[in-house]
């Protein structure tokens, strides 16, 4: 979700209605969603999902997967557990599109992520939070909490795409690519990564 796909969305929605690239065999698998926030909220991954790509292809309901924004306190584990079942029982992600957050995150692994981390509650950083207040109407409306995959969940996906867009990103790009690979910038584990 969030901004940096939006190009590939676009591509695919118009290979989908111009040259009929179909989707009906598709599965998704959403790398994280906001906690906190009701299910009809305009600002949930699945209503920006919805909007920019679901509504754009012929990818049935049934194969799409987004964490909840509306889960019972205490049930965080076990639904994280159940998605980590339900990847696996769809074979494991062939590709894995990813943006980059401006301190290194990527999904909502914040910096501290370890990289054997799997789908879990997380606590947003005030880095992630600011960078998206404006779309919430201000920092005191921003939720603190998000269902992410893990590193290690990531990780395990057959093929990687980082998108990074903009001079806010280029810090981030340059840690990515370039600084010491470890915890403070999750994204460096990507480099790890065979494909």
């Amino acid at each position: 979700s969030g901004r940096s796909p939006l190009g590939v969305y676009r591509e695919l929605a118009r290979l989908h209605a111009e040259d009929g690239l179909s989707f009906a065999g598709v599965t998704t698998f959403n790398l994280d969603e906001y906690v906190g926030l009701d299910a009809a909220h305009p600002r949930t991954f699945r209503a920006w999902m919805q909007a920019h790509f679901f509504d754009h292809v012929d990818l049935p309901k049934d194969q799409i997967h987004v964490p909840p924004s509306e889960l019972s306190a205490g049930r965080e584990d076990a639904w994280a557990a159940d998605y980590e079942r339900s990847i696996a029982a769809a074979g494991g992600i062939d590709l894995q599109v990813l943006g980059l957050g401006r301190n290194g995150h990527v999904a909502f692994n914040e910096p501290g992520s370890a990289r054997d981390s799997r789908t879990r509650l997380v606590e947003l950083a005030a880095e992630t939070r600011a960078d998206a207040a404006a779309d919430f109407g201000g920092l005191e409306h921003t939720p603190a909490r998000a269902l992410t995959m893990g590193v290690a969940t990531i990780l395990s996906a057959r093929r990687l795409r980082v998108l990074a867009f903009g001079a806010a990103k280029r810090a981030a790009v340059e840690r990515l690519c370039r600084g010491p690979v470890g915890a403070d910038v999750p994204a460096s584990y990507l480099r790890e990564h065979r494909d």
